[in-house]
């Protein structure tokens, strides 16, 4: 028969278990295992550091993460076209993790994780992702698009034992900002596009293609009061009438692999574009579609800037 002490302290312990699993943040039951805490858009969580199962659903983290050359588990894989870079993560080496908008929830609790990073196109999921295992939001920040990337990239250094590899990584990546700001400078006005199903949608400073503006200095030829996801709707006269020097191209259709759309040339290859400074001068860039509208990640950048700076060596 148990002492009166010894019921109270089960009591205790039983109510410590219940309240530990009800806490997705909580130590694990291994003492020795290092967390560290992790302030992100949704919050703050304690996670593990270089855990081995990991899950990522934001393939912009997964991009940064692969240049960092961290292990991943599972990723989406349902309805997913990645960019070439990033293809091997459609193969069977990955656990498919679902869609980026619809998580298998049943897979990743099978999977039990030690960490899933969710973010972007996830971010309505996180509750539930949190009830599996610790949840993290790295989603970067447009409005301050150098300083997040670098804090996100650095989170990632110290959760994955890569401090070095992301401090290199963010050395790097801003002297190529400051190498193509530099020959960016007096390059005129520049507006950047996205096409989708023919019809053409435009974004500002601060927007979620707000780059070429706020960190290469490029002047937009008009602002739009909205800097929302999808963009402000625009047509060929209101692009003549502001007739850009530069611009920069976005394809949705072929981002998301539909061939049967008109490409972005198609559509701007009319009477009116003929007329602007950019089609005269040969100032229309086609970007990355699949990297910048899928992924957007440090290797998407990089690429970005690398194309942008070839392009203004040839002026």
């Amino acid at each position: 028969m148990l002492t009166k002490a010894a019921t109270i302290g089960l009591s205790l312990m039983f109510a410590f278990a219940v309240t530990g699993c009800d806490n997705k943040d909580a130590v694990p039951t291994d003492p020795s295992r290092k967390m560290i805490t992790i302030e992100h858009e949704q919050g703050t969580t304690a996670v593990p550091v270089d855990p081995q199962r990991v899950v990522v659903l934001n393939t912009a983290t997964l991009d940064t993460m692969d240049a960092l050359g961290i292990a991943i588990t599972a990723v989406p894989q349902t309805s997913v076209h990645l960019p070439a870079f990033l293809k091997k993560y459609e193969g069977s080496d990955y656990v498919n993790a679902g869609s980026f908008f619809e998580p298998n929830y049943e897979v990743l609790s099978n999977l039990k994780p030690e960490l899933i990073i969710a973010g972007g196109r996830t971010n309505d999921a996180y509750d539930k992702l949190s009830e599996i295992a610790p949840t993290i939001s790295l989603t970067v920040d447009n409005k301050d698009f150098i300083n997040s990337m670098a804090q996100r990239t650095q989170q990632l250094g110290e959760i994955f034992n890569k401090h070095a590899e992301a401090t290199a990584l963010i050395d790097q990546f801003k002297q190529k900002i400051q190498l193509v700001k530099d020959k960016a400078q007096n390059q005129g006005t520049a507006m950047v596009i996205m096409i989708n199903g023919g019809k053409m949608s435009a974004y500002g400073p601060g927007s979620r293609f707000g780059f070429i503006y706020d960190e290469l200095g490029f002047k937009p030829a008009t602002t739009f009061s909205q800097t929302g996801t999808h963009g402000n709707v625009v047509n060929a006269e209101l692009l003549l009438s502001v007739n850009p020097d530069w611009l920069f191209v976005l394809d949705r259709d072929s981002a998301i692999g539909n061939n049967e759309a008109q490409s972005a040339k198609q559509v701007l290859d009319n009477a009116l574009m003929h007329k602007t400074n950019a089609w005269n001068n040969n100032k229309i860039v086609y970007l990355d579609s699949s990297a910048m509208y899928i992924a957007g990640g440090l290797q998407t950048y990089n690429q970005l800037l690398d194309q942008i700076n070839q392009v203004l060596d040839q002026e």
